[in-house]
């Protein structure tokens, strides 16, 4: 748990003593003062005993008894001890008294335990059973005394009292419940607050593992497309050199074709470093393809031809998809000598299609082995849930199929 987690908690858990703590030290407040004046109210005899001599030890009994259970203990068998014999210290005060004040005794210990009740049946089955229980001690009282007794004149005499018990009931549990709630409100409150500085920490932390993340992988892209271009424009060039007296024009399709390679690595360099920097240019994946197309061609005789539909797609898929056209033209001239191509990009139920077609040599069937290139189009399509295939026949030029899922909408 760090520092604001537990300044969090403490805030919470003072939040919840205040009102029980400062409700009980009213409680005991009160109860001193009734036993006070039950005490000097009442200076008769009873049973030929003086009643301040009974009333005066079953006070501090009953003060005691409450400040334990207030205070000093929080186990419930321990409570119902301390609620067995509040009601005995009950019994002996209304027995040796006129009966004034007592049921103020009863709403007093009451208070305490409404405040300490989070359900309202326990309050309810505690209000109902108090009630009776002063009814009786009334009755037995009465009887003690040699009273005339009736049921009529019962009721008639605690009718104020129990008025007294359903409005203090009414009040106690409407407070109690409410401060209940309140508090409830204030730690839902809190531990929201909690999750949301949890969730603001997990978001920035996320943002700086999918920086990296990205990072990673345009450095890996760099490596494979890029250092596989470089590569082999080095191995275009020395070809060409080795050919150029013997062979002058083999030596100048193998310098095209590395001045073709050449221009598709720097184009890709150039913008694997502007993913890197932020600043990537705003650009459709239309007019990317249609650029390669056009510098492809620039001084040279080659000849394109193409149907490109205007699809927006994310940066990874648009980068395949660019990516895979760069090279398809490259091994075209480099291995096949083709000089004519046909390109297609349609979006059809859902799913991209994409068609590179050249008019080269093509690979005589059963002889055919995906190289670098190839097998890293296989990769970086299956990861995000497309495929690659090839077709190719000797003479009959080279085709490179693939399809790829759209973007959700």
């Amino acid at each position: 748990m760090n520092g604001n987690e537990l300044k969090n908690e403490n805030t919470v858990r003072g939040k919840q003593s205040i009102f029980p703590q400062f409700g009980k030290a009213i409680v005991y407040g009160l109860l001193i003062s009734i036993l006070i004046v039950i005490i000097v109210a009442n200076q008769g005899k009873y049973f030929g005993v003086t009643a301040w001599y009974v009333n005066l030890p079953a006070a501090i009994f009953l003060l005691a008894e409450n400040a334990v259970k207030f205070w000093a203990t929080k186990r419930y068998p321990v409570k119902v001890v301390c609620y067995v014999l509040d009601i005995l210290c009950l019994m002996v005060l209304t027995i040796f008294s006129d009966g004034t004040m007592i049921s103020i005794l009863y709403l007093i210990i009451l208070s305490e335990f409404y405040l300490n009740q989070k359900r309202l049946t326990t309050s309810v089955v505690m209000w109902i059973s108090s009630m009776i229980l002063f009814l009786v001690t009334f009755a037995l009282s009465s009887v003690f005394k040699s009273e005339q007794f009736s049921f009529g004149r019962l009721f008639t005499n605690a009718f104020n009292d129990l008025i007294l018990f359903i409005v203090h009931f009414f009040a106690m549990n409407f407070a109690v419940q409410l401060t209940h709630k309140n508090r409830e409100l204030v730690k839902a409150a809190e531990e929201l607050n909690n999750s949301n500085e949890k969730l603001r920490v997990a978001y920035d932390e996320l943002k700086e593992i999918t920086a990296l993340e990205e990072r990673q992988r345009i450095a890996k892209d760099i490596h494979d497309t890029a250092g596989h271009s470089i590569t082999t424009v080095i191995m275009q060039t020395e070809a060409a050199k080795l050919a150029v007296d013997n062979n002058p024009e083999e030596a100048k399709k193998r310098i095209a074709a590395a001045n073709l390679q050449a221009k598709h690595a720097l184009e890709e360099l150039r913008e694997s470093v502007h993913l890197l920097s932020g600043t990537q240019k705003e650009t459709s994946l239309k007019e990317k393809l249609e650029n390669v197309v056009h510098e492809s061609a620039d001084g040279t005789n080659l000849v394109f031809r193409c149907d490109i539909d205007e699809i927006t797609l994310c940066d990874v898929k648009s980068r395949l998809i660019l990516n895979t056209f760069k090279e398809g033209i490259s091994n075209g001239i480099r291995h096949g000598n083709a000089s004519a191509f046909y390109f297609e990009l349609k979006e059809k139920d859902g799913r991209i299609e994409f068609l590179l077609s050249d008019n080269g040599d093509g690979v005589e069937t059963g002889t055919f082995k995906e190289g670098f290139g190839l097998s890293g189009m296989h990769r970086r399509a299956e990861s995000l849930g497309g495929s690659v295939w090839f077709e190719t026949e000797s003479g009959e030029g080279f085709e490179i199929h693939m399809t790829l899922p759209c973007d959700p909408k």
